[in-house]
């Protein structure tokens, strides 16, 4: 039982143009001490202050993100369903991760989507035609 109705935004204006995010106001109170700042927290960091170390080290080495490898589950023939059910199997014997899967099947779904509109303008436009010849 919420204020608002599903679906529709509490303020559906927006922000009102020329209001500035509290952040850059705050960000902006900090940015002449930067230097000193920075310097004291290096300095903490070298003394052994565990907070300011982890500080330091996720500013200067960003977290490792995931690479894609490449896979291989065979060619994926036959229709859409017989497609996902490749994956599926690849997933059950262990050959892919899950994640993996989930990237084939949104990759499976896209093409799917492509085939389905490429299908559908190939069909407009032989009833277009066929309307033209009649006329």
């Amino acid at each position: 039982m919420g204020k608002f109705k599903k679906g529709r935004s509490g303020n559906p204006n927006g922000r009102p143009k020329g209001v500035q995010d509290k952040r850059v106001a705050l960000r902006s109170l900090l940015e002449p001490h930067a230097p000193a700042l920075v310097a004291k927290v290096v300095e903490k960091a070298l003394q052994g202050d565990s907070t300011a170390l982890r500080t330091c080290l996720d500013r200067l080495i960003p977290p490792m993100r995931a690479r894609d490898a490449p896979i291989s589950i065979g060619h994926l023939e036959g229709s859409l369903s017989k497609r996902g059910e490749a994956v599926l199997d690849a997933v059950a014997c262990g050959h892919i991760t899950p994640d993996e899967a989930t990237a084939l099947v949104q990759a499976i779904s896209a093409q799917a989507r492509i085939v389905e509109v490429d299908e559908l303008e190939r069909r407009v436009k032989a009833l277009e035609e066929k309307q033209h010849a009649s006329n």
